[in-house]
């Protein structure tokens, strides 16, 4: 028998196993490959060949190969049988490769929404402001050029009269400003300055009209207190490596002493600072009472003794009780007393030796307290005091109810001791720190 008759003999059984294998296929596996081979089950044999190689050349070249290498025998094609079942098998494992893919939404998480929530939460910065906003918000602005209302208007008039009919800055000019400042309790030698300031910027500038004189004044006035070695305080803090920190608050009566201790204690404890505050006026009946008021008002212990008992003892105990306490910032209260009576100056002396048996370096701050309303006369209070104690800061009060604002002015200028704090009204939060640029520009309505 020749190798052709072998050949045909195996085709006829393997369209019938084709036939058989297919037929057992699920209906949803059968393509339109496997339905053609059906229909073609009764063609010649001539024209299998092509029917196997488009269902695919693999189960062909199994049957030829069989005979080769096993020799004849019928049932190694139903072994490639078997072994074509996991081909069949394996076609739906790309739908099952596919859901994974449809999970893309589990990436959500590298977006990290929440993780947005810090970037979302840092416009709350702000609080932590810039240079103008947190130094000088807008409320202290609102407060500022309220309590020098009556200040700005008396001087606005009087600079407007004088320039009123001029088209430059002439002598005249000059003079007339002369008599505004010094009326405006700026004082003389503070003018004098600033009309000398003026006059150099003419003769630089050539030509200056009227209408660019209240910016040529707010720019000389603020360099001319720029000028002076006292820089401006940046806020209610105190040195980490004085603490407690304690303030002495001196002065004549009627200006705001007790007052402005009060104010000063709201505004250190709403910095974060703990106050304790110490009665050492025990001349004046019900002092010890007014300051334990502001001290319930602000929330702080007051250290106190009885009405005409010695005040260096209760400076003592106060400064004591605040190391103990742990506290910031302590302030005494001492009388009323006028710059020559000798015996209330010394006893100013006597507090302080007191108080530095506690404290070494205390008091590190004396502050004289200054009626702006008495213009001049809260000028010569300061050279007194100045003159007779070691006053090192001061505090200018009642801005709000004069038109003699200016004094500020002349007493920053004059005096090496800096204006630390200024009182624009009856409010706790109306003592500001002074700031001279922001000052002078609300003088003039910037």
């Amino acid at each position: 028998m020749g190798l052709f008759d072998v050949f045909k003999k195996k085709k006829a059984p393997d369209a019938n196993r084709d036939q058989s294998i297919e037929s057992t296929q699920p209906s949803e596996f059968r393509d339109e490959s496997t339905v053609a081979r059906d229909n073609s089950t009764d063609a010649p044999a001539g024209a299998e060949p092509a029917v196997d190689a488009a269902a695919g050349a693999e189960p062909v070249a199994d049957v030829v190969e069989q005979p080769a290498a096993a020799g004849a025998d019928a049932p190694a094609p139903l072994e490639t049988h078997d072994d074509a079942q996991p081909a069949v098998a394996a076609v739906p494992e790309p739908v099952q490769q596919l859901e994974p893919t449809a999970e893309a939404p589990k990436a959500e998480p590298t977006v990290e929404a929440p993780a947005a929530e810090p970037s979302a939460a840092e416009p709350e910065q702000p609080k932590k402001k810039g240079f103008f906003g947190r130094f000088f918000s807008r409320e202290k602005k609102e407060t500022l050029d309220k309590g020098l209302e009556k200040t700005k208007q008396g001087l606005f008039a009087k600079i407007a009269h004088t320039v009123a009919g001029k088209s430059t800055i002439d002598d005249d000019v000059l003079d007339s400003l002369e008599e505004v400042f010094i009326t405006s309790d700026v004082g003389v030698a503070t003018t004098i300055k600033i009309l000398d300031r003026i006059q150099e910027r003419v003769k630089k500038d050539k030509y200056v009209s009227t209408g660019e004189l209240n910016d040529l004044l707010c720019d000389e006035i603020t360099q001319l207190l720029a000028d002076n070695n006292n820089a401006d305080m940046e806020d209610f803090q105190v040195p980490a490596d004085k603490r407690p920190y304690v303030i002495m608050v001196v002065g004549v009566n009627g200006v705001g002493k007790t007052t402005t201790i009060g104010k000063l204690a709201h505004q250190f404890k709403q910095a974060g600072n703990k106050v304790v505050l110490g009665a050492a006026d025990t001349y004046r009946a019900a002092a010890d009472e007014q300051l334990e008021i502001w001290g319930q008002r602000v929330g702080v212990p007051v250290i106190k003794h009885n009405m005409g008992t010695d005040p260096a003892s209760v400076a003592y105990d106060a400064v004591a009780s605040a190391k103990a306490q742990d506290a910031d910032v302590v302030i005494i209260d001492t009388a009323g007393r006028l710059h020559n009576n000798v015996g209330l100056m010394r006893e100013l002396t006597k507090i302080k030796n007191v108080m530095q048996k506690v404290l070494p370096d205390a008091p590190h701050e004396v502050l004289l307290v200054l009626d702006g309303s008495t213009g001049q006369n809260a000028f010569e209070q300061a050279k007194q005091f100045v003159a007779a104690t070691e006053v090192n800061a001061l505090a200018v009060t009642k801005l709000d109810g004069t038109a003699k604002g200016g004094v500020v002015i002349g007493i920053s200028d004059q005096f090496q001791i800096p204006v630390k704090y200024i009182g624009l009204g009856e409010g706790i939060d109306h003592l500001q720190i002074f700031r001279r640029e922001e000052f002078v520009r609300s003088l003039f309505g910037k």
